[in-house]
């Protein structure tokens, strides 16, 4: 089985969520945005599994950031565009398993992709 997990490393979410994978002794790959980057391409395919909307992150500073306008007339070619460009945006973690996208980190949704 080949997992990467995507996201950035300080994100608390993203620590739990590789806390709670190596507990449990399931290798994985950690792709970094800030690091490793990001692309349209990652983001499409994501996209096509997750949907645009689940993949925004505004809980966070960066979308709270934008002008009301943007947030306003925000669609899934802005969303994705955004997103390459604010990798921080995006909801972590992004989790990739034989193909299979999840996203955000729960114990409960673990177990069940997992065990």
């Amino acid at each position: 089985m080949s997992t990467v997990m995507y996201g950035i490393p300080n994100c608390d979410t993203i620590k739990k969520a590789k806390k709670w994978l190596a507990e449990k002794d399931i290798d994985f790959t950690f792709h970094d945005y800030r690091k490793d980057g990001v692309d349209a391409e990652f983001l499409a395919l994501a996209e096509s599994h997750l949907g645009w909307e689940a993949m925004v992150n505004k809980r966070g500073t960066t979308y709270r950031q934008l002008d009301e306008s943007e947030k306003a007339t925000i669609d899934k070619d802005k969303a994705l565009a955004l997103l390459e460009l604010h990798p921080a945006m995006i909801k972590r973690p992004i989790l990739v398993t034989n193909n299979t996208f999840h996203i955000g980190f729960k114990p409960a949704q673990y177990e069940e992709i997992f065990c």
